[in-house]
């Protein structure tokens, strides 16, 4: 997911899509313990998108205060 995409969310939307992002993470880790998945990537790349909206669900919530 883009940065550009993750902006143009609202913070109820980021809300929302962190939780779902949260939990395809955790089953995506969870199918590799038990089979290794056929592209390990996508874990890494599920906790950057993760990382990235929190990082900017927080920004939008200072500049809210």
């Amino acid at each position: 997911m883009k940065v550009v995409d993750i902006k143009g969310m609202s913070v109820a939307e980021l809300n929302e899509k962190l939780a779902i992002e949260r939990r395809e993470l955790q089953q995506l880790e969870l199918q590799h313990v038990l089979s290794p998945i056929e592209n390990p990537m996508k874990i890494r790349q599920k906790r950057r998108d993760i990382a990235r909206m929190m990082t900017i669900l927080s920004q939008k919530q200072l500049t809210e205060k």
